[in-house]
């Protein structure tokens, strides 16, 4: 179905990179840990990057090898076994245990299906020239608006009315949005994180400047293009750099 898939990925500071990347022919995966506000104890013996490794793992192992199960539960298998992995020497009761968002995009049987769980978006290029963005916006719309105080968003991660993340619930596989277009409708797909969605959320870029970017320069580009505007303008809050991952994925 993908006639070629490129992507990249790049820190935002001397930490280490907390988005992970895995493609195969028919799929491809974007994780973004979240990164722990300082002070909070989080009650996992492992870092952002564990979490984030194994749970890419878990999906990649799954999507190499079934293309019928439901991304949603492929999601939901591989934070099972995640969590499985850490049961015995980590409180994963917690609610600030270790989480990711998660951008998946698979292509099957004429549809490339999506996956959407938290602020990592998917992208898609239409064959009739436009884009069509899947996004899930919940952690946007938690009260009071942003910053949000760091109860707030303890209390409401994973939570109904809150906002859900891959950590340690299998049941946030089932909040995902998913869904699928049919690929004859579809010239390509890119899944990116937050990172790079800085281009649109804050920098006046459009979805269909980013698309048009990654078609004719691809993922580096894109990322060069962020980081200069970070320089150029800062950031609108948090970290002056992000880690940021963008995938173009072509279809035939």
């Amino acid at each position: 179905m993908f006639a070629q898939i490129t992507y990249a990925t790049e820190a935002g500071s001397e930490r280490p990179n907390e988005d992970l990347v895995i493609a195969g022919p028919s799929w491809a995966v974007v994780l973004d840990g979240a990164t722990p506000a300082a002070g909070v104890d989080s009650g996992c013996a492992h870092d952002v990057p564990w979490l984030v490794g194994r749970l890419g793992g878990e999906l990649a192992a799954r999507l190499s090898r079934d293309d019928r199960t439901p991304l949603a539960g492929v999601l939901e298998a591989a934070i099972s076994a995640t969590a499985a992995a850490h049961a015995d020497t980590c409180d994963l009761a917690n609610p600030d245990s270790p989480s990711s968002t998660v951008a998946l995009v698979r292509g099957a049987r004429g549809r490339v299906e999506y996956l959407v769980l938290g602020d990592s978006p998917v992208v898609f290029a239409l064959a009739g020239g436009g884009v069509e963005v899947v996004s899930d916006d919940r952690l946007e719309r938690l009260p009071g608006g942003r910053p949000y105080a760091l109860e707030l968003v303890r209390r409401t991660r994973n939570t109904p009315g809150g906002f859900w993340v891959a950590a340690a619930r299998p049941e946030a596989a089932g909040q995902a949005v998913c869904g699928a277009v049919e690929a004859r409708r579809v010239r390509a797909v890119a899944p990116v994180t937050d990172g790079v969605a800085r281009l649109v959320d804050w920098y006046a870029w459009s979805w269909a400047d980013v698309v048009a970017a990654l078609d004719a320069y691809g993922p580096v580009h894109v990322i060069r293009a962020v980081r200069e505007l970070e320089k150029e303008r800062g950031p609108v809050r948090g970290k002056r750099h992000d880690d940021a991952t963008a995938v173009w994925c072509l279809l035939r």
